[in-house]
Parts: C-alpha cells; sequence; structure tokens
C-alpha cells in the first residue's frame, strides 16, 4: 500500500476516486490523524491529511508517532508526503516544487523514536529514499508553474511561529536551502519503520528578511491553494508509474542498527 501524507493545502487527492474507508488507527502513541483508503490506478493509497482535514493540528502538536505506526500498521511500506516551506535562498523562488535529498533537525520537543527502550541507531546517510525520489524526478512533467528542483537541504523548527531574521542566518550559513516545521521527526520514523520515505516541499515563501520583513498565512495558503492542482497531479503520476514489487535499501534499514 501507498501512503500520501498531506501537507498544508492538500487535504484530500481522491478526485474521482471512491473512497473505501475512513479510519484512525489506535496505535501505543495515541491516536493517528484520520485516513482513506481508496484507489489510484488499481494500487491501494492510504491518505492521511498531517493537519487534519480543517487544518486544526498546529505542527508542534502532530502526532508524529502515531501516524507513522498507523500508516506503518495497515501495510503502507511507502510514504509520499507533501510539505509547504520557505526559502533560504533567492535562487528558490515562491511556487517552486523541490525534492529534498538531506535534512537538518533543529525540533526540540518532539518524540523522535520508537526506540526508547531500546538501543538503536538507524542509519540516516541517504534520509530520504532515492528510489522513491528518482520516481516523483520521473514525473516532473506533471509540473509547469515553477520551478522543479531535484535536491535541498530541508531545515525543521518546532514552530508554531516564523523564523527571526538571525536564525534564517545562522540556517543559511549552515547550508539549509529550505525551511519548515513538519519533516520531522516524520522522515526518521519512517526509516525506523522500514519504509520508503519521499518529501515533496512546495516553496511557499521567502524566509524572513529575505524579501521583506512580514510573514503572513495568507501568502502561504495562496501559493498552495495555486499549486495544489499541480501536486495532486505530480502524485497521481508518480504512483501510477510506481512498481508494487521493488526492492529498496528503505526496507532493511534497521539491518546492522543495534547493539
Amino acid at each position: 500500500m501507498i501512503g500520501i501524507i498531506g501537507g498544508s493545502g492538500i487535504y484530500d487527492i481522491s478526485k474521482e476516486a471512491k473512497t473505501i474507508e475512513k479510519k484512525i488507527i489506535h496505535t501505543p502513541y495515541g491516536d493517528s490523524s484520520e485516513i482513506s483508503l481508496f484507489e489510484i490506478a488499481g494500487k491501494k493509497i492510504a491518505f492521511m491529511p498531517r493537519h487534519s482535514g480543517d487544518h486544526s493540528l498546529p505542527p508542534h502538536k502532530i502526532n508524529y508517532r502515531a501516524n507513522i505506526w498507523g500508516l506503518h500498521s495497515i501495510s503502507v511500506n511507502q510514504i509520499i508526503a507533501t510539505n509547504a516551506v520557505g526559502s533560504l535562498k533567492r535562487e528558490i523562488p515562491p511556487s517552486s516544487i523541490v525534492l529534498v535529498h538531506d535534512f537538518i533537525d533543529f525540533t526540540s520537543k518532539r518524540e523522535k523514536t520508537f526506540f526508547d527502550d531500546e538501543v538503536i541507531h538507524v542509519d540516516v546517510s541517504e534520509p530520504y529514499c532515492n528510489r522513491l525520489r528518482n520516481q516523483i524526478i520521473a514525473n516532473k512533467n506533471a509540473v509547469s508553474k515553477g520551478d522543479f528542483i531535484d535536491k535541498g537541504v530541508y531545515v525543521c523548527c518546532d514552530g508554531p511561529r516564523f523564523e527571526s531574521p538571525a536564525e534564517i542566518k545562522m540556517f543559511q550559513y549552515l547550508g539549509g536551502d529550505l525551511l519548515g516545521m513538519t519533516g520531522l521527526p516524520e522522515a526518521v520514523l519512517a526509516r525506523e519503520k522500514e519504509m520508503c520515505y519521499a518529501s515533496i516541499c512546495t516553496v511557499s515563501n521567502y524566509g524572513t528578511s529575505i524579501s521583506k520583513d512580514k510573514l503572513t498565512m495568507d501568502e502561504v495558503f495562496e501559493i498552495m491553494e495555486n499549486k495544489n492542482e499541480e501536486i495532486i497531479d505530480l502524485i497521481y503520476k508518480t504512483i501510477e508509474t510506481t512498481d508494487e514489487d521493488y526492492e529498496c535499501s528503505c526496507l532493511s534499514a534497521l539491518d546492522g542498527s543495534s547493539v
């Protein structure tokens, strides 16, 4: 089964597909966000809006462990996530779509692992699944508005506030390309469950002080509304061309991780 986690502005991708079932998974970490089950091109899909369907969950209150556990428990083995992000570079303008390949984690108040009671050191030398990334990149012709960039370093902060000008400068100095509040620990939790995971990041704004002093959510949602159809088309084309029988190192990510 293929899992889709929708970020800001992506609350439903079913189009004309018949929804088979809606469910909330009860996990050892609490309840997951609601999952919709349906089919695209004959393939089983589990769609989850990260912030809930009415965007009522702020980034620091999302139950990332319950969401990933829940998807894994219904046999999802690969996840395409979407994230609205800010840009740290003028050459990555709003409306760009970026397939991130690495991250810097500045979150501090989140439960980040399933392994609280055992010593497991999961490898993240390739933090995002390159097989799945390449599958998305192969369908980049679905994107016609704005740039499509196939690499980027994602910096994740707790939020819910936007970052300060000094923080922006620090993240730039450290080599970050994009800023977001929801990409982690989601990506690492998926790796701990040996699931393929890739993120389609949509640039909704420049970071504070890069283009202006004040940011508002209005501009974020305006960009996401304009890009919504394009992002969903990219997801559909990727699903249609994804092989259900595949080999990937993500599926054995825990090999050699225990002491």
